[in-house]
């Protein structure tokens, strides 16, 4: 069994090495879809959606909501920030699809 849960957070970055818009200072409102996989537990639950966003919000949504990426990645594209956010809550979860959106139209997944 699946689950997701959805999170959105504003953070700033910039591409210094992006030959286009991304060099210059920018902003996006960020989406993060995280499913979770697992067996149903004894109340029916793979993980209680409020054990999630407490984790989510202290691991990810604290820490760069609203800040300037380029202070915690030397290179923060949309694959690379995934890649990180992926490594921080699977020590958690049994994540099986992570998703990063950075524009509505845009993202990145592992």
């Amino acid at each position: 069994m699946k689950i997701t849960k959805i999170f959105t957070f504003d953070s700033a970055h910039r591409l210094p090495w992006h030959k286009g818009k991304c060099f210059t200072l920018h902003g996006h409102t960020y989406k993060l879809e995280v499913t979770v996989e697992g067996p149903l537990n004894k109340d029916g639950i793979v993980v209680d959606f409020g054990d999630l966003k407490k984790v989510v919000k202290k691991e990810i949504l604290d820490k760069y909501d609203h800040k300037y990426l380029n202070k915690f990645f030397d290179n923060p594209t949309a694959e690379l920030v995934v890649k990180e956010f992926h490594k921080i809550l699977r020590k958690d979860f049994n994540i099986v699809r992570l998703r990063l959106w950075e524009t509505p139209t845009s993202y990145a997944e592992i």
